[in-house]
């Protein structure tokens, strides 16, 4: 039997890449630094984990365990496994990156020359390349060698909606929805692929990454930021407004035909696309806050993120982009005095105005009609 370790216990580690190795029959052994989570994990050695779509349903993940990700048991644990897999968020990337290094080292200088696959499973484009990155600054020239030998470092993309987890007694229990997708790079493995049900491989990975950044996540964060203009508490409450849903859907069409003409997908598929991810978002059993979808909009407004890649792809084609920048100016309205990074924005816009912080922000030109329009959106709305 393969073992995996798993960077990240919380609901998108559990409720979705952990509970798609285990049920490959792959050990799984988490690592996080909520002692809470390790320690009824190593005592349960299972959880449950609700599937919510057409239908409930309730599945049990068995074979885990867990470990602090913090010390030296996970160096341990890494000079011995066949897979890691992480779903931490970007920003901790770098902070675990020091710790596989130091398990790679130990793996290689014991002579481990069994393949080893890591693959980042979070929001980002080409995440695992970043960690390789990270990790390969701490590690020796020799060291280096052995691992672009006997390890592999694998881009993926994924998509599961996982809200906040509901009230419950065990603080193990998660809610997902039944849609998933997570698809690899195939051309960055070592050795044999493993056969995972619901990993899908693929030797074009940026469609895919592009597809899912450009449809999912812009559509999420304009539903959430123009849900939080009108008053809207959930995703599903804003997206069953029609209005919403006209200009999100809108959105989403302008995104995908720059995804059309970059990747030849399919007009009528990826149509299909768009009203499956609109469905999602009024999945009635899925209790998502505009807050938590909405959150970090700095982060948000990055020239490589869900809302200024694809504009910036329009401007590439000559292809309409009114409602992108629409929801660009909504985005710029978003407002949460427990979210930093929003409290920064709305003191930028304060203190030097809407063109200087969005060419700040977003690296558009200030004299650019782009920046100008979204102006004018701000100013409206």
């Amino acid at each position: 039997m393969s073992n995996a370790i798993h960077f990240g216990a919380g609901n998108i580690g559990r409720g979705f890449i952990g509970k798609l190795l285990a049920d490959a029959g792959i050990h799984v052994t988490f690592a996080d630094v909520n002692n809470d989570v390790v320690n009824k994990l190593k005592a349960d050695n299972q959880y449950q984990v609700k599937v919510v779509g057409e239908n409930c349903e309730l599945h049990d993940v068995t074979n885990v365990t867990a470990i602090s990700s913090i010390g030296e048991d996970i160096i341990k644990e890494i000079t011995t496994t066949d897979i890691i897999t992480t779903a931490v968020g970007p920003n901790v990337l770098d902070i675990i990156a020091k710790t596989i290094a130091n398990g790679i080292e130990t793996r290689l200088e014991n002579n481990n020359t069994k393949f080893l696959n890591i693959i980042a499973c979070e929001n980002m484009v080409r995440g695992t390349s970043h960690l390789k990155e990270e990790i390969f600054k701490y590690l020796k020239p020799e060291i280096v060698e052995k691992a672009n030998k006997y390890i592999g470092f694998v881009d993926s993309a994924v998509d599961r909606i996982v809200p906040p987890a509901e009230a419950s007694d065990n603080i193990l229990d998660v809610t997902v929805e039944s849609f998933s997708e997570w698809i690899v790079d195939e051309t960055q493995f070592k050795g044999e692929i493993p056969n995972i049900p619901g990993m899908e491989k693929t030797d074009n990975l940026m469609a895919f990454v592009e597809r899912k950044l450009f449809t999912l996540n812009t559509g999420h964060c304009v539903t959430a930021y123009l849900g939080c203009l009108n008053g809207f508490k959930t995703i599903r409450e804003a997206i069953e407004n029609d209005i919403i849903c006209a200009q999100v859907k809108r959105t989403m069409q302008e995104s995908g035909e720059v995804l059309i003409r970059r990747y030849g997908f399919d007009r009528n598929a990826h149509a299909a696309y768009i009203d499956k991810i609109l469905g999602r978002f009024a999945n009635p059993y899925l209790v998502d806050e505009v807050d938590r979808v909405g959150r970090q909009p700095l982060r948000k407004l990055g020239a490589n993120d869900r809302l200024i890649k694809p504009l910036l792809g329009t401007i590439e084609y000559g292809t309409e982009n009114d409602a992108l920048l629409s929801g660009v100016a909504a985005a710029l309205k978003y407002t949460n005095a427990d979210d930093p990074q929003a409290v920064e924005l709305q003191e930028s816009i304060q203190a030097v105005g809407v063109k200087e912080t969005l060419s700040k922000y977003t690296g558009l030109d200030v004299q650019s009609t782009e920046v100008a329009k979204v102006e004018a959106n701000y100013n409206q709305l």
